[in-house]
């Protein structure tokens, strides 16, 4: 490992940065937090105190990235400010920690990808499930056949989201299926080792929420070689997480799938041929390994794993996804050959870090 630290800001002071970003990267060596960019002055103050940040407002985010004091930044802010946020620093310089989905559109991944390209900076989109052991076990049982070919993945993610969030008040891109589909979009690509070809979706609304979105969302994904996959995802239902891959000789089932926190083990049974072993890989601290392994590619200039390219690929899915609820009709989607990037040594097994009381936030993400 290259000397030094990566210098990091944070750009958004949402739940997700002060539950799990700002709290998690105590655990890298090879991190640290210098500033925060919020336009929220109770956040400025606190979270300034608590962490001995320099605080900058969004109309100060040019001084700050032309000011020397960081490599880095998080961007943690609503998804349609993606490329506002992410772009300006790559274009100066600015190594980018950019959460998921990438962006609100195909056309915007396209532009931050071509400020990486143009400057040299790293981008890497926050799949922090990338770096967990549990997920990663589950990808290599399905790459060594442990249950054979895989023919079905199912999947369920719902939580109850406060109607005055801001992920209720955004239409379609502020909603489940950006926020929560993201999460089995990803995970089935890389457990069936392929791109999906045409999707389908139907939606339906609680009528007394006030949702500028439709809050329950159901979606199916063909994948060539006759694979099928569905998932749910809603904003007015418990809190729920699994996923679930059936192959022709056995199946793998996971619950949790996609949650973090301090208490948080991905466990998984795998069943083949008849008998079922039960795996707990245990907690980690999911926000501090990424952050650990993003610093890690910038001290030793290596690409990311999960560069512009990965988070691209899920934004087609989620676009097409949108075009199916808007028709009422499947969508095509143009074939791509899978990028086998994946590898076990991404995993991070860092020890869980307790998260602090949040400021000013009405309700918790799952992202």
């Amino acid at each position: 490992m290259a000397q030094g630290k990566v210098r990091y800001a944070v750009v958004g002071g949402g739940e997700i940065s002060q539950s799990a970003f700002m709290p998690g990267i105590a655990a890298s060596d090879h991190s640290e937090m210098m500033a925060l960019v919020t336009g929220d002055s109770r956040k400025a103050e606190v979270l300034g105190e608590r962490y001995n940040l320099k605080v900058y407002g969004y109309d100060e985010y040019e001084t700050l990235l032309n000011s020397g004091e960081i490599d880095a930044v998080y961007v943690a802010t609503p998804n349609f400010r993606h490329r506002q946020d992410a772009v300006p620093a790559l274009e100066a310089g600015i190594h980018v920690l950019l959460e998921k989905p990438m962006a609100t559109s195909i056309e915007d991944c396209e532009a931050i990808i071509a400020a990486a390209d143009r400057s040299g900076a790293k981008l890497m989109i926050a799949y922090r499930l990338h770096h967990e052991p549990g997920t990663l076990e589950m990808i290599q049982h399905l790459r060594e056949g442990t249950i054979g070919a895989p023919r079905t993945f199912s999947s369920q993610l719902t939580q109850h989201i406060n109607p005055k969030n801001h992920r209720a008040l955004h239409g379609y891109w502020g909603g489940p299926v950006p926020d929560l589909g993201t999460y089995p979009i990803n995970a089935v690509r890389h457990l069936f080792g392929a791109e999906p070809v045409e999707v389908s979706a139907m939606s339906e609304s609680t009528s007394d929420r006030g949702y500028t979105c439709d809050d329950s969302v159901a979606v199916g994904l063909r994948f060539p070689e006759g694979r099928l996959a569905q998932f749910f995802v809603s904003y007015a239902a418990s809190g729920h997480n699994h996923l679930s891959v059936v192959g022709e000789r056995g199946a793998l089932f996971a619950k949790p799938s996609y949650m973090f926190g301090p208490t948080v083990s991905i466990d998984y049974d795998l069943s083949v041929d008849g008998e079922t072993t039960s795996h707990s890989p245990g907690p980690v601290e999911q926000f501090g390994g990424q952050i650990d392994y993003f610093s890690h590619c910038i001290l030793n200039d290596l690409a990311p794993e999960a560069d512009g390219t990965e988070g691209l690929r899920d934004v087609r899915i989620l676009e097409a996804i949108e075009r199916a609820l808007e028709s009422g009709q499947s969508q095509s989607i143009e074939p791509l050959t899978y990028r086998e990037r994946l590898q076990p040594d991404q995993v991070r097994r860092l020890t869980p870090v307790e998260p602090p009381e949040v400021v000013s936030v009405e309700t918790i993400s799952g992202g």
